[in-house]
């Protein structure tokens, strides 16, 4: 099944259990480990920049969800260029929302799914947009958004499994990139941002080069 099938069906699936239960699905979402070799391999755009919008709202379809916009400093995968903009929707509400017939919405966003917040330095891996919905998240979930601060880079779990199992080639890597490849927790965002342009730039995933 592709990235953007199951998308579509996971999002129809939350929004079908928010209606019946008139809850959140805060567990509807398992997520599956998932290391920069499947972020990559997964990801229809990689996108870096500044989140400069966030807002939410239920679509003509009855849809919640919540809207980012990304000014777009650099692509690494995808037709996106510097200077950008780009918007999209992601399931789920900010907050409950009271509906016009004076029911509760509360179909929030999920657990495991990315949050954003309107100023921040981001690199996210987008999955290819649901072809049902139209609404888009990050490959691996909240896994495959990953947030700059002071120089360094890390998503929701402290890149817990960002590197593991990664292997690649090792004449391709610098002394910094290979210290990266077997630390913990954040790191220095040029030498990430580096190694993951020169891994779609170069196809090494394509080659073997990056398993």
């Amino acid at each position: 099944m592709s990235s953007s099938s199951f998308h579509a069906r996971l999002c129809l699936a939350l929004v079908a259990a928010a209606v019946a239960l008139g809850a959140p699905a805060a567990h509807a979402a398992k997520l599956k480990p998932q290391n920069l070799t499947r972020l990559i391999a997964d990801a229809d755009q990689i996108v870096a920049g500044k989140v400069t919008r966030v807002t939410d709202g239920v679509s003509e379809r009855g849809l919640p969800y919540t809207e980012i916009t990304i000014a777009v400093a650099d692509s690494a995968k995808g037709e996106l260029r510097g200077g950008k903009r780009y918007t999209f929707r992601q399931f789920g509400l900010l907050e409950p929302r009271k509906m016009p017939n004076g029911r509760v919405l509360v179909a929030v966003t999920p657990e495991g799914f990315p949050r954003w917040q309107q100023g921040e330095q981001v690199v996210a891996f987008l999955y290819r947009p649901a072809s049902r919905t139209g609404l888009q998240t990050t490959a691996g979930l909240a896994q495959g958004k990953l947030t700059v601060l002071n120089g360094r880079i890390a998503n929701e779990f402290n890149n817990r499994g960002l590197f593991e199992d990664v292997q690649i080639s090792d004449d391709l890597l610098t002394e910094k990139e290979r210290a990266m490849l077997k630390s913990q927790g954040p790191v220095d965002v040029a030498t990430f941002v580096g190694l993951v342009g020169r891994a779609v730039n170069e196809n090494w995933i394509g080659k073997g080069e990056m398993r």
